[in-house]
């Protein structure tokens, strides 16, 4: 290790830089490119990755979605263009039968006035389940949200979006235990939650207990749709096709029959995306390591270049008693140390590429990018990885340095 703190090795290194200025930064920006490239493509990616759990955070990802429309085919003795509704014999159907359902929270949902004191609004009111919140997550602000003691003693209370709470309350009022009227009926808020930035499928919602909002509107048996969550593993496409067999089933409805039930599979959504990023993380690899190799290659061919023009020289430091060890540390060294320079900067303007990227595209509500980086571990493997290459693609120079014969190299003109 000793040449490494050799004055005259680092002098030789500088020396053999200076005479080839222009080729030596070229060939930095060439090796400085590709980890530039590797480290903004992944930080990008990233970026795309923690967006998308943004949007989808509050949603159990390996759900479906399901409601009913109007047939599309006369079947068992019923015309063409039957509506109905889904019933909660169908959701203790699936329950009993599905063993890979692992949620499901049957819903059912109106438009209505809310009213509190002088202030109003007309907002979607929903009749739920406490299930809902392991679905769809809420970010409570205030309270709580509803729980099974609410839907046996079919309470009159209410959760409602941060928006309705702004509109009916005044600043700084405290909501919780006040009374808002829902269609004149009045309910108790129990909780404020915090719209997400994500996907939605209630927008500024208020939710009251399932059973209440059965009594209220006189629902019956009757739901609106369903939301179904699968266990982990399970096949969500396949199990969306045979609830919906099951469902068509219990209805009358013809097996073929593609219009009446609507549904909406998350899962399948998400396998799409999440294949996506998976693609783009494999080109982002590829590119970026390519890139790399064809940098650290130009290194390389610099340094045969050198070699060349400087056969006189080491002929005459070989006949002057220079090692072919200390001629080949050299020239490896040269590698390593041009390696090393490009590597340092690809990562610094690549970070501060991202650094820009995030202030203008992930910043404010709704960011396209969403905190675009890269692990340190990811950065330590690739600069690891370009020091190796770089320390390859100099025993080739320092071969061909270590063969040339002093007498020989002394002739040269």
């Amino acid at each position: 290790m000793k040449f490494l703190f050799d004055s005259d090795t680092w002098q030789e290194i500088y020396g053999s830089i200076r005479k080839n200025k222009i080729r030596t930064v070229i060939t930095i920006i060439g090796v400085l490119w590709g980890i530039f490239l590797l480290v903004v493509l992944l930080g990008a990616a990233r970026g795309m990755e923690n967006n998308f759990k943004k949007i989808f955070g509050n949603f159990a990802t390996n759900s479906v979605f399901i409601w009913t429309q109007s047939t599309d085919t006369p079947f068992k003795g019923f015309q063409k263009g039957r509506r109905f509704l889904p019933t909660l014999n169908d959701v203790k159907v699936l329950k009993e039968e599905f063993k890979e359902i692992k949620l499901l929270a049957p819903r059912s949902q109106t438009n209505a006035q809310l009213v509190q004191g002088f202030k109003s609004g007309s907002f979607q009111v929903s009749g739920d389940y406490p299930v809902l919140d392991q679905v769809q997550k809420k970010e409570l602000i205030y309270g709580r949200f509803l729980n099974e003691n609410d839907i046996l003693s079919k309470s009159k209370v209410v959760v409602i979006a941060e928006d309705i709470y702004k509109q009916l309350f005044d600043k700084n009022e405290k909501p919780i235990g006040q009374y808002i009227k829902v269609n004149n009926i009045n309910f108790k808020v129990i909780g404020v939650y915090k719209r997400s930035n994500g996907i939605s499928f209630d927008g500024d919602c208020a939710y009251i207990p399932f059973t209440t909002y059965q009594q209220i509107y006189n629902m019956g048996d009757k739901i609106h749709w369903m939301m179904i969550t699968a266990n982990e593993g399970v096949d969500i496409k396949q199990l969306e096709k045979d609830v919906l067999l099951t469902l068509k089933s219990l209805h009358k409805v013809h097996p073929d029959d593609k219009r009446a039930f609507g549904s909406v599979n998350l899962g399948v959504e998400i396998a799409k995306f999440t294949g996506f990023l998976t693609g783009m993380q494999f080109l982002t690899w590829f590119v970026g390591i390519a890139t790399l190799i064809a940098g650290v290659f130009a290194i390389g061919n610099i340094l045969l270049i050198t070699v060349k023009e400087r056969t006189k020289e080491i002929g005459i430091r070989r006949a002057l008693g220079a090692t072919p060890k200390s001629i080949r540390q050299q020239i490896i060294l040269e590698s390593v140390f041009l390696t090393t320079i490009a590597g340092m900067l690809g990562i610094v303007f690549g970070a501060f590429v991202l650094f820009i990227i995030d202030s203008i595209a992930g910043q404010g509500p709704d960011p396209t990018l969403v905190n675009p980086t890269v692990n340190i571990p990811i950065i330590l493997i690739a600069f690891t990885t370009l020091i190796v290459l770089g320390t390859l693609i100099g025993l080739i120079p320092a071969h061909m340095a270590t063969i040339v014969k002093p007498i020989e190299a002394l002739r040269e003109e």
